[in-house]
This record gives structure tokens, sequence and C-alpha cells, in this order.
């Protein structure tokens, strides 16, 4: 499973890369801050897996998803975030998110599904 990680904030970043790179069968292949750079990053890396969070530089996580669906691609996006709202939950499952997950508490849930999905 080759992982993507988009998140805008790199103190984030430096404390997820470790333990998504622990996840059994997971390969870190890139990282970005905004959705223009994760379409472009995961293009590019051939990414299947993306933990996506919604606040991002120069817009949305759902952006992204949007772009995604629209390019029909076929990567599984994990939304991961700090406004773990039904409306937003719900909207991330209609744009083709697989998982959403909130940063305070459930990571050891987003890391669970990521090794079921490996």
């Amino acid at each position: 499973m080759k992982v993507f990680l988009v998140e805008n904030s790199l103190l984030v970043r430096d404390r997820l890369r470790p333990l998504l790179a622990e996840v059994p069968g997971a390969e870190m292949v890139g990282e970005a801050a905004s959705a223009k750079e994760a379409l472009d990053g995961i293009a590019a890396t051939g990414a299947d897996t993306v933990v996506l969070d919604l606040h991002l530089d120069g817009g949305t996580g759902f952006d992204l998803l949007r772009a995604l669906q629209q390019a029909k691609s076929r990567v599984a996006v994990y939304v991961l975030t700090s406004f773990p709202s039904e409306v937003y939950r719900r909207a991330a499952h209609k744009l083709g998110a697989r998982g959403f997950f909130d940063k305070t508490g459930e990571i050891p849930r987003l890391l669970q599904a990521l090794s079921e999905k490996s």
C-alpha cells in the first residue's frame, strides 16, 4: 500500500509520518500541504491510499476529494480531521472517502483501518 499524507501542519505530518510507516504493508510515498500539491503528488507517486486533512493550504480536503472523484481515481481516501462534525462526515463519504476520523482521539482507529486495507 502506497500512502500519501495530505496535511497542512508540518507538526502534525511529523507526528503522523512514523505512525503511518509502521502500518504493515504501508510505504510512505509522499506528502503535501495543499490539494494541488497532493493531486500532483498522488499521480506522480502512484499512491493508492491517502490520509487527508480537511483544512489545507489554499483550499480544503473536499477540493481534493472532488478532484479525485472527477478524475475517477481509485485511490482510497481516509479523512483525519480536527473538525469531526456529522455534516463533514457525510460530505466526505458522499465524495468517496472510505473513512473519517477525529485527530483528537481516533488515530488508533485510522491505523487499524489502514492495517485492514493492506
